[in-house]
């Protein structure tokens, strides 16, 4: 079996998914880029919890199963298309996040208001233009509001986020549903407001290049 670590790494961040309540059931999806242009993905329709390293899909960007018994997840047109058109991402993570996918289904941008939404993903989460799930469209969409960003919402669907690495694919997901409930939250109390750009482009090159033990 080829790239055994790469996919027990995509079966415990799929448990860890699952068990911070990112996803029901089967739902969401994990993958992570491998040498060679190609990627392993979770199957289709499997609980989180009963995955094994073999469970894991390998395919090429074209669409092309090449290793593994199961089906690959309905939204790997999702995973191509990002991974194509964006050589700094190693890893995407999709949730159906309650909050996240409250704001998704209202079809409206988390505001760049909260310092660590702004440093790890970039800015104000935008809502990519709705698509049918599992279809190449919902890719190019979710590309285009991935623009200059780490995470994007998928309208009336949920969240997708991208990083170098598994682990910064996840804590972006996590922080985009933190920032959808304090969103929701203080419209409660008047609204949020957002912060100045000047402010974001300092605070997101703080988080890129001198954030953590450098």
């Amino acid at each position: 079996m080829q790239f055994t670590a790469q996919r027990r790494q995509v079966v415990e961040y799929g448990r860890q998914m699952a068990r911070a309540a990112l996803a029901v059931g089967t739902w969401g999806n994990i993958s992570c880029r491998l040498p060679g242009n190609l990627m392993a993905i979770t199957p289709s329709g499997m609980e989180y919890e009963a995955l094994e390293p073999k469970d894991i899909v390998i395919m090429d960007l074209e669409g092309n199963c090449l290793e593994g018994e199961c089906k690959p997840s309905t939204e790997q047109p999702l995973h191509r298309a990002i991974y194509a058109a964006r050589d700094d991402v190693g890893a995407i993570v999709h949730t159906h996040s309650v909050y996240a996918s409250a704001m998704a289904a209202a079809r409206k941008p988390i505001p760049a208001a909260v310092e660590d939404l702004v440093q790890i993903v970039g800015g104000d989460v935008r809502v990519a233009a709705y698509a049918l799930p599992g279809s190449s469209q919902l890719g190019s969409n979710a590309v285009a509001a991935l623009a200059g960003r780490n995470g994007a919402l998928l309208a009336n669907h949920g969240v997708v986020g991208v990083g170098t690495e598994l682990g910064q694919a996840l804590l972006i997901c996590q922080i985009i549903e933190k920032s959808a409930q304090i969103y929701i939250a203080a419209q409660a109390i008047g609204g949020v407001v957002e912060l100045p750009q000047e402010d974001i482009d300092i605070m997101r090159d703080f988080f890129l290049h001198k954030y953590g033990q450098r």
